[in-house]
């Protein structure tokens, strides 16, 4: 009993240390490799490539699976690259099986000293948290130790032979093994590992030991569809792409398998190292012959899986994946996509507002109530979302950018709000008391209210690259805004000097529309701030409060 504890807890640690040299890597060059993966690639082979080194760097073709998945999901990449780099991880992760079965037992202690040094002393910093990937590769090399330790007692157990001596070389049944190795262990590369040590103990047969690779690379694909069972459709879509691939390649290799395991008996190899090198060439090979048909894999996976429109309109968050909580970096971008639909949501409810002034519609519509609605979900969910994430593992400057995030998600909450009122109060004007604007004081309005949209949009475009030049640009804007409603204020009193009527009935109103136009401007126009707080600390300070 101990000795089985003491492989589970080896296969764990093995697990552990895939996790953390996986999250380490996506905390330090996170917005990197989602730069690279995130480009929709029209070249198949550069996107199968990619697929490859990513799942070298995190590890893990689960890994690469669940940012894939999730960047699809947001509608940063199709589902024909997204297949594409999905072939390229399980080469990925078949090279790094091969990689770590070599005699690195000196390199763990070293690896795992370093890096708790590291992490413990600079944590938040880009160097402590590569000091964390080096816990995770020395725990990785570790383990590895430890299986095939763990492993040799059970060489010596009848029982044990037993249940092995049962798998005669089934190809299917096999396959079913190797599934459930790895569904249990987490992890295809642990479970190949693992058949590669019970190989070379000759406690399974190479035929056996055959079957349970090809099963392991089966339950990988099993993996990555049951995670993205709550992600949306499209990310669903990219998992059953790859889980169909290896199900394929398993009825393409039934055929040849016996010829090919009698073939590799003869050759003067441990069964070890054959093992593994059947591992590497079997995905090598099955993901070179797939890589032309990802483009009819996606229709097909597209007809199964099919887009469904939201029911009743109502929106819901498309890009909050709580399996990136785990990786800031990636979490930070899934809010701002969240955050970014708040702002186009808002966008139309100022376009229906325009309307409402020019007369186009004299009530506020159900249109604009359910936006209003929209974007009351997307807030709650957003900030949930920023709620669950550990603010202190984050970065300085994740931290930072978690602050825009809410803080631009507030803005826009409060934006929603104040639009609808104005449009009610349009509304009680037009209907109730049936007095419109004159037509000066309408070009006025409407004027500025083009120029309010101009600003909303610079806005998010400052919040989403971040670059200094438009953040100044849109303070420019903010100060002509400000002083061009100064100066209709002042010609509206004129109006009401020279006793124009409509300017006398709708006087406060339009004064109102003005002051409220002022506030959403100030909202639209506080992310300027953020990217400039360090370099025009004085410009900022000299803008007063914003209110």
């Amino acid at each position: 009993m101990l000795t089985l504890l003491d492989l589970l807890s080896a296969v764990a640690l093995l697990i552990w240390g895939t996790h953390i040299v996986r999250t380490g890597i996506l905390r330090v060059y996170g917005s990197q490799l989602r730069r690279v993966i995130g480009q929709n690639m029209s070249k198949r082979p550069l996107a199968f490539v990619a697929g490859i080194l990513v799942t070298a760097m995190v590890q893990s073709s689960n890994a690469t699976a669940m940012l894939v998945t999730s960047f699809v999901g947001q509608g940063l990449m199709g589902l024909t690259p997204a297949l594409a780099i999905m072939l390229g991880a399980d080469v990925g992760t078949a090279v790094m099986s091969r990689i770590l079965t070599f005699d690195l037992s000196w390199l763990s202690p070293l690896l795992i000293f370093l890096g708790v040094i590291f992490f413990l002393s600079r944590k938040q910093t880009r160097v402590g948290q590569l000091g964390r990937v080096g816990i995770g590769l020395g725990l990785i090399i570790l383990a590895l130790q430890l299986i095939v330790t763990a492993a040799a007692p059970i060489t010596q157990a009848a029982g044990v032979k037993v249940l092995f001596a049962s798998l005669t070389g089934d190809l299917l049944l096999d396959a079913l093994v190797g599934a459930m190795f790895a569904l249990i262990s987490y992890s295809s590369l642990a479970a190949v590992l693992l058949t590669a040590t019970l190989a070379g103990a000759e406690i399974i047969s190479l035929p056996v030991a055959i079957g349970l690779v090809i099963g392991a690379n089966i339950g990988s694909g099993l993996l990555a569809f049951l995670s993205t069972s709550m992600q949306n459709v499209a990310g669903r879509q990219v998992a059953l792409g790859s889980l169909l691939y290896k199900l394929i390649g398993l009825l393409l290799i039934t055929p040849v398998l016996t010829p090919l395991v009698a073939w590799m008996d003869t050759l003067n190899v441990s069964p070890s190292s054959l093992v593994i090198s059947f591992h590497v060439i079997y995905n090598s090979l099955r993901c070179l012959i797939m890589l032309p048909t990802v483009g009819p894999m996606g229709r097909l996976c597209a007809s199964i899986l099919p887009q469904q429109a939201e029911i009743n309109g109502q929106t819901k968050p498309r890009h909050l994946d709580l399996t990136a909580l785990a990786t800031p970096s990636l979490a930070l971008a899934n809010a701002v996509r969240e955050t970014l639909r708040m702002g186009d949501l808002i966008d139309s409810m100022l376009n229906a507002m325009q309307e409402v002034l020019r007369g186009n519609q004299t009530a506020v519509t159900q249109e604009v109530r359910r936006l209003n609605d929209d974007v009351e979900v997307l807030y709650n969910a957003i900030k949930l979302y920023l709620a669950q994430m550990p603010r202190d593992d984050l970065s300085d400057q994740d931290n930072r950018r978690w602050a825009e995030i809410i803080e631009l998600a507030i803005n826009l909450e409060l934006a929603s709000g104040l639009i609808e009122r104005m449009l009610r109060k349009v509304q009680q004007q037009k209907t109730s008391q049936r007095r419109s604007f004159s037509d000066v004081g309408l070009e006025e309005l409407s004027g500025l209210h083009e120029q309010l949209m101009a600003n909303l949009r610079l806005g998010l475009s400052v919040f989403l690259s971040g670059d200094p030049e438009s953040a100044r640009q849109l303070l420019r804007e903010k100060r002509r805004f400000r002083a061009q409603e100064r100066r209709l204020a002042h010609a509206h009193v004129s109006r009401l000097q020279r006793k124009i009527v409509q300017s006398i009935e709708t006087s406060s109103l339009h004064l109102e529309l003005i002051s409220d136009m002022k506030r959403l401007n100030s909202l639209f126009c506080s992310s300027a701030y953020v990217v400039l707080e360090t370099n025009d600390t004085g410009a900022l300070s000299s803008e007063g409060n914003p209110e």
